[in-house]
């Protein structure tokens, strides 16, 4: 590389203007890198965007990488406790959800076990347990419904149907096409960090899949 070679910087998201109303369940997709993951993190303010805001009328509660905040060292009890502090939830909410928590995830033998003993599967099954045991006012989804095994996936479709249900404001990113078209409102589709079509499910489905044959 030449001394007057430059490197042209990363740009994740381009002129991105979005508005979700109350009570309304907009879907997000799009290929892998297309951008849906930063938009998430953006709207929930792990992420700074470099122009513009990203605002919200309430707390904003993002299910993704539901084995983020997890000590292998700790027991499987101890880490719920660990990611529910990291969620926000107290000691005394904890205490009251831990049973109904460790009976979703099915680990009532190993609870006690230590993390690193896990498989991939029993982590992403206490993950997402933990994660979907209170309902948020805001909740933003990043393709949680792929963990687990096959059992566990239906399972945890069914509690996310149900937290959708219940939410004020949902944003579900994912590759379901037809869990998508099933639950939401409205719908985007973004290729290279922009929107390029937004509409009804059943429209931007469309789109996508005459995109994807080019």
């Amino acid at each position: 590389m030449g001394k007057d070679a430059t490197i042209e910087p990363f740009v994740a998201l381009k002129g991105v203007n979005i508005k979700v109303k109350k009570g309304e369940i907009l879907g997000i997709i799009g290929k892998n890198g297309s951008g849906k993951s930063t938009l998430l993190r953006v709207m929930s303010g792990i992420y700074q965007p470099d122009e513009g805001k990203a605002m919200a009328s309430g707390p904003v509660n993002l299910l993704s990488n539901v084995r983020i905040g997890f000590n292998g060292n700790l027991s499987g009890r101890e880490n719920a406790y660990l990611y529910g502090s990291i969620l926000g939830h107290s000691r005394q909410t904890m205490d009251s959800l831990m049973q109904s928590i460790i009976e979703f995830a099915e680990l009532e033998a190993f609870i006690d076990q230590p993390l690193r003993t896990y498989s991939s599967g029993m982590q992403a099954r206490l993950g997402l347990s933990v994660a979907s045991a209170v309902q948020p006012e805001i909740l933003l989804i990043d393709e949680v419904l792929a963990v687990g095994d096959e059992g566990f996936k239906e399972r945890s479709r069914e509690r996310i149907k149900s937290m959708v249900q219940d939410a004020a404001t949902v944003v579900i990113v994912s590759h379901n096409l037809n869990y998508q078209k099933q639950v939401c409102d409205r719908m985007l589709l973004m290729e290279g960090g922009e929107v390029v079509s937004e509409g009804t499910p059943d429209e931007v489905i469309s789109v996508y899949r005459e995109r994807m044959k080019r």
